[in-house]
């Protein structure tokens, strides 16, 4: 948890890297410094004329507390054919591993729901009735054991905290999960877990250039295996 990320893959257009949990994609109040958008500059100074200024190369994002494969753009054209890929859910496939509390039912499934922003809580988002997003998530147990389950989801949309909202939703919430999750039930774990038990498996997209499908992946970190 923390350091630097890992370059996983890049090239003349794209920057694949394992976030750590810990680090946020781009500035933020209360979080200037430290960000990946700050190292990828750093590592690659093109890559701060790519997209906004204030979040340069960013095609999509991940929470501070998830850790996982991420893709920026290091020119114009990734740039925008990954936004456009991106936002419209093209082609992408996004996978996750979490622990969760207790083991959802069945064990294989899927959920749409509208998941829109709490206008008591701006910082928590949750399943709404109308008014917000549809989310679409996909999930299979991959392991149990004890009072926890691996479970990996598959997301056809990139809603704000989606898996987060879904798990908890399903009566699952995800381990170590301060905003949506069971304190009660995270004092019980052993190890009791010191982050957010959600990792950003596997990433596939085309590349922006060349058209070639391409996956990449991240080990999950040893701290999220509880499941053996």
């Amino acid at each position: 948890m923390g350091g630097e990320p890992e370059i996983i893959f890049e090239d003349g257009d794209l920057l694949v890297v394992d976030k750590p949990c810990g680090m946020i994609v781009h500035p933020a109040p209360g979080h200037e410094q430290g960000s990946l958008t700050g190292w990828a500059v750093r590592h690659c100074p093109e890559i701060a004329k790519v997209g906004s200024v204030s979040r340069p190369g960013v095609v999509h994002r991940l929470d501070i507390e998830t850790s996982g494969v991420m893709v920026l753009a290091k020119t114009g054209l990734a740039y925008t054919k990954l936004r456009e890929a991106f936002e419209a859910h093209s082609g992408i496939v996004k996978k996750y591993l979490a622990v969760v509390h207790g083991a959802i039912k069945p064990a294989k499934g899927k959920l749409e729901t509208q998941i829109g922003r709490k206008p008591w809580d701006p910082r928590r988002m949750a399943v709404v009735e109308s008014g917000g997003e549809i989310a679409r998530t996909a999930w299979e147990t991959v392991g149990r054991s004890g009072g926890v389950s691996l479970v990996e989801f598959v997301i056809a949309t990139g809603r704000t905290h989606q898996i987060r909202v879904h798990a908890a939703h399903l009566g699952h919430p995800i381990a170590g999960d301060s905003l949506y999750g069971d304190r009660k039930k995270d004092a019980n774990l052993r190890p009791r877990p010191t982050r957010l038990m959600l990792h950003a498996v596997q990433l596939e997209f085309s590349h922006p250039r060349s058209g070639e499908s391409l996956v990449f992946a991240a080990p999950p970190p040893r701290e999220l295996i509880y499941v053996r």
